[in-house]
């Protein structure tokens, strides 16, 4: 099969998977404090904690958009070569970087009429879009053609659950989640949020719980709920600097379905800007999301 397999660096995946399938990433910039990091790739766990602890001394951090630009520039090379692109992207509800590779998609048709370049919206992010780009190899090594492989990614996409416990509050506050008020008196009270990203690839508050073991009891009666075995029997916890959580969390899934493959990965800067220090996510396919 002649494509290439992409995505960007908001994505947290096996990086040995990723490596063996010869996946590519969309580069991003993000700032913490003064200091601006060019991120082409996942960064290591090391890379991740010095982050996350320099978050927690209240360090800001910021990041940029993709802009159409950057698209044509990493999708451009393999086209001369005669390859097409299979591109998975940050949530359409998240982000605006679905919509600017399809421009660049467009543009770069009118150079390379013969070319493809499909552009497939994850309607989700972080191990969501793992469990993707994992599908995508797979279906590729099972000889899918491009357009297969997308028509695939797009029917099954909504079949990924997330769900996010928030560790600190005043990040979804400054992301105008919740109001500073709220953030304040859910510190205060000790509540963790429990989020999803909806159908539409947008974020939604489900619950709030008081303290994190009622959070990761809440977790798994969410995963019990949605989770239908067939599609892929691996689970990503995503967390930003809080692997004793996430085993704990992956360990309580082990004990009822001890067939599944946990994957724990440090959750990407992108990504961990918005959320904060110590957010634990549980993400997995299983029946359409329709809420």
């Amino acid at each position: 099969m002649n494509y290439e397999i992409f995505t960007d660096v908001s994505v947290d995946i096996d990086m040995a998977f990723a490596d063996a399938h010869n996946v590519h990433y969309i580069a991003m910039n993000y700032l913490l404090g003064t200091e601006e990091h060019h991120c082409d790739r996942p960064e290591t766990d090391e890379m991740m904690h010095d982050y996350y602890q320099k978050l927690r001394e209240k360090i800001s951090t910021q990041t940029s958009q993709i802009v159409p630009f950057h698209y044509v520039e990493a999708f451009e090379p393999f086209l001369k070569e005669g390859k097409s692109i299979l591109y998975i992207s940050l949530s359409s509800g998240l982000s605006s970087t679905y919509a600017s590779a399809q421009m660049a998609a467009k543009q770069l048709k009118e150079e390379y009429p013969d070319a493809q370049v499909e552009v497939v919206d994850s309607l989700g992010a972080t191990g969501g879009m793992g469990l993707l780009v994992e599908s995508a190899c797979d279906n590729r090594n099972k000889g899918m053609s491009l357009e297969e492989n997308a028509a695939w990614l797009r029917k099954y996409n909504r079949h990924i659950h997330y769900w996010f416990k928030v560790e600190d509050l005043m990040y979804l506050s400054r992301g105008g989640r919740i109001s500073t008020a709220a953030a304040l008196m859910g510190t205060a009270l000790k509540l963790k949020p429990i989020l999803t990203i909806k159908a539409d690839g947008k974020l939604d508050t489900i619950d709030k719980k008081r303290g994190n073991r009622q959070a990761f009891k809440r977790l798994v009666e969410l995963f019990e709920t949605h989770y239908t075995p067939g599609l892929r029997e691996t689970v990503y916890i995503c967390c930003a600097d809080c692997k004793d959580d996430a085993a704990v969390l992956g360990d309580m899934i082990l004990e009822k379905h001890p067939e599944l493959e946990i994957k724990i990965t440090m959750l990407s800067p992108i990504i961990g800007a918005h959320t904060g220090p110590d957010m634990l996510s549980l993400i997995h396919y299983g029946e359409e999301r329709t809420y």
